[in-house]
Protein backbone atom coordinates (compact mmCIF):
# COMPACT_ATOMS: atom_id res chain seq x y z
CA UNK A 1 0.00 0.00 0.00
CA UNK A 2 1.40 3.19 -1.08
CA UNK A 3 1.36 6.34 2.06
CA UNK A 4 0.58 9.33 -0.43
CA UNK A 5 1.12 11.99 2.10
CA UNK A 6 4.54 10.40 2.35
CA UNK A 7 5.19 10.50 -1.51
CA UNK A 8 3.53 14.20 -1.73
CA UNK A 9 6.15 14.91 1.13
CA UNK A 10 8.54 13.92 -0.56
CA UNK A 11 7.92 15.47 -3.42
CA UNK A 12 7.03 18.60 -2.11
CA UNK A 13 10.65 18.82 -0.41
CA UNK A 14 12.24 17.66 -3.72
CA UNK A 15 10.89 20.57 -5.63
CA UNK A 16 11.77 23.01 -2.86
CA UNK A 17 15.10 21.42 -2.55
CA UNK A 18 15.33 21.94 -6.55
CA UNK A 19 14.22 25.85 -6.46
CA UNK A 20 16.41 26.82 -3.58
CA UNK A 21 19.29 25.55 -5.59
CA UNK A 22 18.49 26.68 -9.05
CA UNK A 23 17.20 30.45 -7.82
CA UNK A 24 20.65 31.54 -6.89
CA UNK A 25 21.99 31.37 -11.02
CA UNK A 26 18.53 32.93 -12.06
CA UNK A 27 18.81 35.74 -9.62
CA UNK A 28 22.46 36.53 -10.31
CA UNK A 29 22.69 34.98 -14.45
CA UNK A 30 22.99 38.60 -15.99
CA UNK A 31 24.32 40.77 -13.46
CA UNK A 32 27.00 40.73 -11.76
CA UNK A 33 27.28 38.32 -8.33
CA UNK A 34 27.56 41.62 -5.45
CA UNK A 35 30.61 41.96 -3.57
CA UNK A 36 29.42 40.23 -0.51
CA UNK A 37 28.20 37.00 -2.35
CA UNK A 38 31.52 36.70 -3.19
CA UNK A 39 33.10 37.13 0.14
CA UNK A 40 30.59 34.95 1.95
CA UNK A 41 31.55 32.47 -0.64
CA UNK A 42 35.37 32.73 0.36
CA UNK A 43 34.70 32.98 3.82
CA UNK A 44 31.96 30.97 4.77
CA UNK A 45 33.58 27.20 4.50
CA UNK A 46 36.11 28.22 6.55
CA UNK A 47 34.17 29.16 8.95
CA UNK A 48 31.88 26.09 8.72
CA UNK A 49 35.20 23.53 9.16
CA UNK A 50 35.69 25.72 12.27
CA UNK A 51 32.22 25.40 14.01
CA UNK A 52 32.36 21.46 13.41
CA UNK A 53 35.58 20.80 14.41
CA UNK A 54 34.40 22.77 17.95
CA UNK A 55 31.29 20.77 17.65
CA UNK A 56 32.87 17.58 17.65
CA UNK A 57 35.27 18.26 20.64
CA UNK A 58 33.27 19.39 22.26
CA UNK A 59 32.32 16.58 24.83
CA UNK A 60 36.07 16.19 24.85
CA UNK A 61 37.48 15.21 28.61
CA UNK A 62 40.84 16.30 28.97
CA UNK A 63 40.99 15.02 33.00
CA UNK A 64 39.39 11.13 32.71
CA UNK A 65 40.74 8.43 30.31
CA UNK A 66 41.89 8.25 27.94
CA UNK A 67 42.23 12.15 28.21
CA UNK A 68 41.41 13.39 25.00
CA UNK A 69 44.40 11.26 23.28
CA UNK A 70 42.26 9.79 20.71
CA UNK A 71 40.48 13.42 19.60
CA UNK A 72 43.99 14.68 19.89
CA UNK A 73 45.37 12.36 17.60
CA UNK A 74 42.86 11.99 15.10
CA UNK A 75 43.13 15.76 14.37
CA UNK A 76 46.39 16.13 13.67
CA UNK A 77 46.16 12.85 11.58
CA UNK A 78 43.50 15.00 9.36
CA UNK A 79 45.66 18.37 9.46
CA UNK A 80 48.54 16.21 8.74
CA UNK A 81 46.30 14.11 5.68
CA UNK A 82 45.48 17.47 4.60
CA UNK A 83 48.16 19.62 3.91
CA UNK A 84 50.20 15.88 2.67
CA UNK A 85 47.30 15.75 0.14
CA UNK A 86 45.26 18.72 0.10
CA UNK A 87 42.06 16.82 0.01
CA UNK A 88 39.52 17.78 2.63
CA UNK A 89 37.27 14.78 2.24
CA UNK A 90 40.30 11.93 2.20
CA UNK A 91 41.63 14.23 5.40
CA UNK A 92 38.34 14.36 6.74
CA UNK A 93 37.62 10.03 5.89
CA UNK A 94 41.12 8.99 7.46
CA UNK A 95 40.44 10.98 10.57
CA UNK A 96 37.28 9.83 10.97
CA UNK A 97 38.59 6.21 10.46
CA UNK A 98 41.45 6.84 13.16
CA UNK A 99 39.03 8.08 15.86
CA UNK A 100 36.98 5.01 15.42
CA UNK A 101 39.66 2.43 15.21
CA UNK A 102 41.43 4.22 18.03
CA UNK A 103 37.76 4.41 20.35
CA UNK A 104 37.02 0.56 19.76
CA UNK A 105 40.46 -1.23 19.48
CA UNK A 106 43.20 1.17 22.02
CA UNK A 107 41.91 2.83 24.34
Amino acid sequence: MINYRAVLMIVIISVITMMLRIIPFLIFEKRKTPEFVVYLGKVLPYAIMGMLVVYCLRGTSFVTNPYGIPEIVSVLIVVLVHIWKRNTLLSILTGTLSYMMFVQFVF
